[in-house]
């Protein structure tokens, strides 16, 4: 199914990705790469750049998983291909917000993913979902855009800002 979707011809300014053996595509908007693109500036802080991905293909637990994040930010150790994920942050789309707060979350927490940030520029809040074990995070914290995301006390080690993150 990843090789086929692969080869599928995506419409340009369209995402496409597989949560739970169903495949989605939907368009991205201006104010989805802007959220992206802060995020992935501000983690430049605390990262190299050859740690930091958006939109590649990650395979994860679960049945037919293969998400393409917003945001990735891979672990220096190991080196080479095997590096673990260490923060994930998703825009909310309209299409796949369900995706976002269900499926990914508990694929993500099950891949022991140590930071998980959902972005959602329709409602202007951000939620940071953290502690995973057992399939869950066990911690969960959510605030308005502009109220920072503190990110001292995790793998991560800084603080995002979210007063520049524009709304839809």
């Amino acid at each position: 199914m990843f090789d086929w979707l692969e080869r599928l011809p995506v419409p340009e300014g369209y995402k496409s990705e597989i949560v739970g053996g169903h495949i989605f595509l939907w368009p991205q908007r201006d104010t989805h790469w802007d959220i992206t693109i802060n995020i992935l500036e501000q983690l430049l802080a605390a990262y190299p750049r050859k740690s930091l991905r958006s939109d590649v293909r990650m395979d994860c637990p679960g049945r037919l998983n293969g998400f393409a994040p917003d945001v990735v930010a891979l672990s220096a150790h190991p080196p080479g291909k095997d590096r673990k994920a260490e923060f994930v942050a998703e825009v909310v789309s309209r299409e796949t917000a369900d995706n976002d707060h269900g499926p990914k979350k508990d694929a993500y927490a099950t891949a022991e993913v140590p930071v998980y940030l959902i972005v959602d520029p329709y409602t202007g809040e951000w939620h940071l979902h953290t502690l995973p074990k057992d399939g869950k995070y066990h911690g969960a914290v959510s605030f308005g855009f502009g109220e920072d995301v503190d990110l001292t006390g995790t793998v991560v080690g800084l603080t995002l800002r979210t007063g520049d993150f524009p709304r839809d």
